[in-house]
């Protein structure tokens, strides 16, 4: 029987966020590249356009909801992940295998998506807003204001627009990275002479990242789309009319995407581990780390 240190239920929204502070430019640039309906500007045009136009802190157009989206979001589907996870080991006395890391993920993923979707909607509309006619914008300060006059404005059910996408992209999002990082984090460590430190979790979160950026993106532009706009009767209209577009379409922005997700599901990773290490709360147990 051995003692490990366990992360506290909301350290991993405090890990998301720190990550979010350091590649919010990128998530904004991506949004822009997805949200364009012609044309074919990239990533470092995109930055130039926003930066020469609006000024550089236009980048962090929306931090304050994408913040609040990842303490609500990301906080909420790593606690209920690590639940799962944790009351499993403890019942079966076992390491996990890879498809029950991958349903508790996906349980995780789906309730912090939903719940997360109201300040998602916000942070797309804040990002994307110099990208409209001075006259159309909506100059949210904050996401306080945003929601505030989202529900005021359009309903309370407005900010729940693409809340079914923002959830099934929660879902696999959790999947590609917690269920995908635990997993290849045991494989490394089996399979090398590696310990238990900073390389391991790059390594594991980078593939991790990248993993998670292959299932989502067609997800995300769905979503991104549906929260910047009031023109979609639904799923299947946003859907049919991307696909007039061509099928790249649903996979613009993915280069600005796992340039953004990569780094931010390391960031993520080694943050949560600094905190589990340095603010964990001791356990005993007979297993490892999962």
């Amino acid at each position: 029987m051995g003692e490990k240190l366990a992360s506290l239920w909301y350290f991993g929204g405090l890990a998301s966020a720190g990550a979010t502070c350091v590649t919010h430019p990128l998530d904004l640039i991506k949004v822009h590249l997805q949200t364009q309906h012609r044309g074919s500007i990239g990533v470092a045009g995109t930055a130039v356009r926003v930066i020469s136009v609006h000024g550089f802190m236009a980048l962090y157009n929306g931090l304050s909801a994408s913040l609040c989206r990842q303490l609500m979001y990301s906080a909420t589907r790593f606690a209920i992940y690590d639940s799962l996870r944790n009351r499993a080991i403890h019942d079966q006395k076992k390491y996990l295998l890879f498809y029950e890391k991958v349903y508790m993920a996906a349980i995780g993923g789906f309730v912090g998506g939903f719940l997360g979707s109201p300040a998602d909607m916000v942070n797309v509309r804040m990002q994307n807003d110099v990208k409209v006619p001075v006259h159309l914008r909506r100059n949210y300060s904050h996401v306080l204001n945003g929601m505030t006059r989202v529900i005021q404005e359009e309903g309370f059910l407005t900010l729940f627009s693409g809340v079914t996408m923002a959830s099934v992209r929660g879902a696999l999002m959790t999947v590609g990275q917690a269920s995908c990082y635990y997993q290849i984090k045991e494989l490394v460590l089996t399979l090398t002479s590696f310990s238990d430190g900073l390389r391991i979790h790059i390594i594991a979160s980078f593939i991790a990242g990248l993993c998670a950026t292959i299932l989502c993106q067609p997800l995300d532009v769905i979503k991104t789309r549906m929260m910047s706009a009031q023109d979609y009767d639904g799923i299947i209209h946003c859907v049919s009319k991307t696909a007039k577009l061509g099928p790249l379409a649903f996979y613009k922005g993915t280069v600005p995407a796992a340039i953004r997700l990569i780094p931010h599901t390391i960031l993520t990773f080694v943050f949560l581990e600094q905190l589990r290490i340095n603010f964990g709360i001791p356990v005993e147990s007979d297993l490892g780390q999962d």
